[in-house]
């Protein structure tokens, strides 16, 4: 049902709306510059699926899989991710506003040059993830894994990190990116160490 909706979107250059894809698994199909609006995934399976320029309006992702697609240059409006798989996923200059992730896994994902605007993210894995030249305002973050995260260029001036994991985090020579961030105390010393600094 999925892969017939989408070829027919595309045919007749028009968006998804209002619908429920459910147990639906797509192997190597392009879903780029597609609209959904409305739309839920519900334990839905993507494998090597091109998602590049596709909007998302107040769409719905709950148990999903779509680890190693392609979602670059992607809109993100009001769109939930809940406990979803996405590790390995490209989402290069990829734009959220108003987004939330919950408990949802990041691994090893492409997020270069992203946007976050607005967003939520909680008890999420972005272990190891490429988040350089990223665009973060007012976005709020909880028990989110930062574990060698590339931070290049990426400033994180007024966002709290005190609840998260940001051991081992990758930045420029300089540390810039870490001016006017928030941390807790544990994670100043581990901090302290990355800059050279000896606490007595």
């Amino acid at each position: 049902m999925l892969k017939e909706t989408i070829i027919d979107a595309k045919v007749n250059d028009s968006p998804i709306k209002e619908t429920c894809f459910e147990d639906e698994t797509l192997i190597d199909v392009d879903i780029s510059r597609l609209d959904f609006e409305w739309v839920w995934f519900r334990k839905c399976r993507f494998v090597n699926c091109d998602f590049t320029r596709t909007n998302f309006y107040d769409v719905f992702f709950d148990n999903c899989d779509i680890s190693n697609c392609t979602l670059n240059n992607s809109y993100w409006k009001k769109t939930q991710i809940n406990n979803c798989k996405a590790a390995g996923g490209s989402f290069n200059q990829a734009y959220f506003k108003e987004a939330k992730l919950q408990g949802s896994s990041f691994k090893y994902a492409n997020c270069v040059k992203t946007t976050w605007m607005s967003c939520i993210l909680n008890d999420c894995d972005f272990k190891e993830a490429f988040m350089s030249e990223v665009k973060f305002k007012s976005i709020k973050l909880h028990n989110v894994d930062l574990t060698r995260v590339d931070f290049f260029k990426t400033p994180l001036k007024d966002i709290d990190l005190s609840a998260c994991t940001i051991d081992g985090i990758m930045l420029s020579d300089t540390y810039k990116e870490l001016r006017g961030v928030k941390i807790n105390m544990y994670q100043a010393a581990g901090i302290a160490q990355l800059l050279g600094v000896q606490v007595v």
